[in-house]
């Protein structure tokens, strides 16, 4: 069942690429941006990544913190943030538990990979209700971040 605008959102405890503890619960009271991209080093994902970057001063007059989520490992996610000098967390969902409760899941993606993050964003208000919800099917598009800010300014 995917999740809809109005729905609390689900919690999670994920690694960021500096080996800490991350979770939703962490950010209460203030507005988050939560990303799921398939992988690192992909051409899309580090447009979209990049995008997020440049703009990141947007956000933060939105009062809105970005936590990117991938399945890749941390130590992956790592190099992908130093290498892009992305100033957001990039968290490890390894075992794919909160893609999946996002429902932002491939089961079977390319070459064979299954289990793969569906490129998606959700924007969660400061009381951890989801205000914006997009998953794409297609790996190759991206979210509306026009639509994505306006979620944001409305709150």
């Amino acid at each position: 069942m995917a999740l809809q605008i109005g729905d609390k959102a689900p919690d999670f405890k994920l690694y960021n690429s500096d080996k800490q503890e991350v979770s939703l619960s962490d950010y209460k009271g203030k507005n988050v941006v939560v990303l799921f991209f398939p992988l690192a080093f992909t051409g899309v994902c580090t447009a979209e990544l990049c995008e997020m970057r440049d703009n990141i001063t947007s956000y933060s007059k939105l009062n809105a913190e970005i936590l990117a989520i991938s399945v890749d490992s941390l130590f992956t996610l790592e190099k992908f943030k130093a290498e892009q000098n992305l100033p957001f967390h990039l968290l490890s969902d390894f075992n794919k538990e909160t893609s999946a409760a996002y429902g932002s899941l491939y089961e079977n993606f390319v070459l064979g990979m299954k289990g793969v993050s569906k490129r998606s964003a959700f924007v969660v208000d400061a009381e951890g209700t989801i205000q914006y919800t997009e998953v794409l099917e297609s790996a190759g598009d991206v979210p509306d971040f026009v639509a994505v800010q306006a979620a944001l300014a409305a709150l």
